[in-house]
This record gives structure tokens, C-alpha cells and sequence, in this order.
């Protein structure tokens, strides 16, 4: 009886050797293959539906819009879990701004204002195409509101941009707009 607890006790601690062996072998090889720096946005994942900034990125039309995130510091923000709807502009939105706007913007001591003009894009829900209806008010981000108004089909944000295009992503929708949205001034 002795023989077989210590057969069976010699076994034991082989197995776990052997399965302590595998796990770091494993954990070794996940740590040299896993990202450099990033967060979510740093996934790489070529099969799942792409999250809001991947469907940015992936757009040649959003290329400012972008830039202006990876400046604000707001990629992995919106690349996490969300809901999210973004109200995107596309490049041509941004060409409307006044000459050396968006220069301005992008400038270290100016990240707190891009952050705010950005997060006036945003709101934490999902929201379909669909569900944004005339009068509708939405919390965004930023802490202020916009206004829906709906008019010959067309759904227009703040009376200044309109959604041109919509695309669901992962962790909420790409509302595509012609227009930047201003944040309404501090009183």
C-alpha cells in the first residue's frame, strides 16, 4: 500500500512539474508575440468587426479626424468596450474650418480644446441611424447637447452638419458627417 501512495504521490508531483513547465513556456512565448505599447486599439484582430476608431482609421476620408484623436489622446478611449456613437467628419468637414484652425488645434497647449471639440462628436450609446429622430436631444461627451432635427429625409446635427453615411462597429456606430460640430461656447 505504501508502494502505491508513493508511485501514485512520485506521479503527481511529475505532472505538475510537467504542466508548470508548459505554462511558462506558454506565458514566454504570449509575451514576446503580445503588442509593444497601446491599448485596446493595439489588438490585432483581422477577423471580428472593427471597433469605432478602426473603422476610422480604415477610411481615407477620416484621415484629420484621425490624426486629431491620436493628438487628443483619445484613441483608446473609444477603441474599449463602449457603446459608442461618433459623429465623424470627414476630411472635407475639417477643409471648411477657417485657415489654420485645425493647425491650432493640433499644438500641445491646445489639447484640451481639441479634446473638447472631439468629445462634442461622441456620445456613450449605441445609436442607430434610425433611433435619432427630430427634436431629439443627445448628452455627448463633452458634457453639452445636441440637437436632431430631421428634414426631407435628412438627419442634421445642430442644424450644421448632416449624416452622409453610417457604419456599425464593434463597440457602437460611425455616423459619417459633412460638418465639425462646435461645442457651444462657456457662459
Amino acid at each position: 500500500m505504501k508502494k502505491i501512495f508513493n508511485l501514485m504521490l512520485f506521479s503527481s508531483i511529475l505532472l505538475m512539474i510537467s504542466c508548470n513547465n508548459n505554462t511558462s513556456t506558454e506565458t514566454a512565448s504570449s509575451t514576446a508575440d503580445a503588442p509593444a505599447a497601446g491599448g485596446q486599439e493595439a489588438v490585432q484582430d483581422d477577423e471580428s468587426q472593427k471597433d469605432v476608431v478602426k473603422v476610422a482609421v480604415g477610411s481615407p476620408d477620416h484621415t484629420t479626424l484621425v490624426a486629431a484623436l491620436k493628438q487628443a489622446e483619445l484613441v483608446t478611449s473609444l477603441a474599449n468596450a463602449g457603446p459608442f456613437t461618433v459623429f465623424a467628419p470627414t476630411n472635407a468637414a475639417f477643409e471648411k474650418l477657417p485657415a489654420g484652425t485645425v493647425d491650432g488645434l493640433m499644438k500641445d497647449d491646445k489639447k484640451a480644446d481639441l479634446q473638447n471639440i472631439l468629445q462634442y462628436h461622441v456620445t456613450t450609446s449605441a445609436l442607430d441611424l434610425k433611433f435619432l429622430t427630430d427634436g431629439m436631444t443627445l448628452g455627448m461627451v463633452n458634457g453639452d447637447n445636441l440637437t436632431i432635427t430631421v428634414k426631407d429625409g435628412k438627419t442634421i446635427l445642430n442644424g450644421s452638419a448632416t449624416i452622409i453615411g453610417s457604419v456599425r462597429g464593434s463597440n457602437g456606430w460611425v455616423h459619417v458627417i459633412d460638418g465639425v460640430l462646435l461645442p457651444p461656447a462657456k457662459k
